[in-house]
């Protein structure tokens, strides 16, 4: 049975949630595979509007089993606070499984994040500040805390303390900062235990017995693929993978078990943070957009940069990712344009780039080539299949689809969980 992969292709806040939501009545895991609460997905359900940063979307899906990977970091405060917020709404959480080998971000990253991001002044990525970076940075170090850990109290507290050890010179040193104690961390991080310790286990190999079972599981990535860590634009990017090659690397299952690939785009570009973004608009289009389309972060509340649709961004995206499928989402937000400018090549001094430059210099001076698509003007909140679409609307995705590399299969015409058109199955 199938192995999904749920990828962004642009910068993040495609709307990834709805996607994987979408699927959900067929889904029998859905699995959050890299990031951590440094990303949202709202999820719209009847007049519930659901904001979820650190939990896989399919957790608000009757019959679901929503995993908490191997790639993920977590922070124990918000994951308890999110599952009391939904069991508070009526959500059962009861299912939520989370990997044993899962890292756990601690109160000393938060702390790094944010005085990190401060010291580099104009030189800043934009983080959330939430320790994401700085958890991913242990990891690598092998000086990271997994789930495990916590229900071996003298590993445990042997993990911190090596820790402490760098950590307490770079806050007192460095960023004059106070000292962490290793009781403060150890007492927090054990205050979860017996919270936590029915949710944990080998979750790699449940999903491999599941699918041995002829269960569907979905992976749904954090962020997006030009956030990826190997992929996007470094340095201006997340710390995980978040591409569809990380759904087996932060899940724990073969990638030869991973059947189809869909890449979420906006019907325009956005992005949060700092870093290159060829298609932004300073002028009155891009504040429409953003107060049409809502977009606000759904973790920071930070205003998002609002641009037109990039095709070469959505191209490279498709490539990297090997998608079968495109969810286009927020259609409904161009309605009135009268004129609608898309991006299919780059300028680079004087020299056109169909493709993504290789150097991330060129990108960051690239100059969108634009060619312009009537627009409409009717509502298309009520659209249910393709032909309900105006006739310029449907012109403009068969643009979007013939620049894309892929195949549009689904599109967004409103934030209601059923405002979608079908236009192939995402399951067959």
């Amino acid at each position: 049975m199938p192995g999904i992969v749920i990828v962004g292709a642009q910068w993040g806040d495609e709307g990834k949630g709805k996607a994987t939501d979408l699927l959900g009545s067929r889904t029998d895991y859905v699995v959050k595979f890299n990031g951590g609460n440094n990303a949202g997905h709202t999820v719209v359900v009847g007049d519930e509007k659901y904001a979820l940063h650190l939990l896989p979307s399919g957790i608000l899906t009757e019959g679901v089993t929503p995993v908490i990977g191997n790639g993920v970091v977590i922070d124990l405060e918000v994951l308890f606070d999110e599952l009391e917020a939904l069991s508070a709404r009526g959500v059962d959480v009861s299912k939520l499984r989370i990997s044993a080998n899962a890292h756990i971000i601690t109160d000393y990253h938060r702390t790094l994040d944010k005085v990190t991001e401060r010291f580099l002044g104009k030189r800043s990525i934009g983080t959330t500040g939430r320790g994401i970076g700085p958890t991913y940075a242990d990891k690598i170090n092998r000086v990271g805390i997994r789930v495990q850990d916590l229900f071996d109290e003298s590993i445990l507290r042997q993990k911190i303390e090596g820790a402490l050890d760098v950590k307490n010179h770079m806050l007192t040193k460095v960023y004059n900062r106070r000292a962490v104690t290793c009781d403060e961390i150890f007492d927090d991080l054990t205050s979860y235990v017996e919270r936590i310790r029915p949710m944990v286990g080998d979750t790699g190999l449940e999903l491999s017995q599941a699918m041995d079972a002829g269960k569907t599981v979905v992976f749904e990535a954090g962020q997006a693929t030009m956030l990826d860590i190997d992929h996007g634009t470094y340095p201006f990017v997340t710390s995980s993978t978040a591409t569809s090659a990380g759904a087996a690397l932060g899940s724990g299952v073969a990638p030869s078990r991973l059947d189809r690939v869909i890449g979420i785009v906006k019907a325009y570009t956005t992005r949060v943070g700092a870093g290159p973004f060829p298609t932004e608009l300073f002028d009155e289009w891009g504040e429409l957009l953003r107060k049409n389309g809502f977009e606000f972060g759904t973790t920071t509340g930070r205003p998002r940069r609002c641009g037109w649709n990039d095709t070469v961004i959505t191209r490279y995206a498709s490539r990297i990712n090997g998608l079968t499928d495109i969810v286009l989402t927020k259609l409904d937000v161009l309605t009135g344009i009268e004129q609608i400018p898309v991006c299919v090549a780059y300028d680079v001094d004087g020299e056109r780039f169909d493709e993504m430059p290789v150097s991330q210099s060129d990108f960051h001076h690239a100059k969108p080539i634009y060619e312009s698509l009537p627009g409409w003007s009717e509502d298309i909140t009520g659209a249910r299949s393709f032909s309900d679409l105006p006739a310029n609307a449907q012109a403009y995705v068969r643009f979007l689809e013939e620049r894309s590399g892929s195949r549009i299969s689904a599109i967004g015409v409103g934030a209601d969980r059923e405002a979608i058109v079908q236009v192939h199955d995402l399951i067959d």
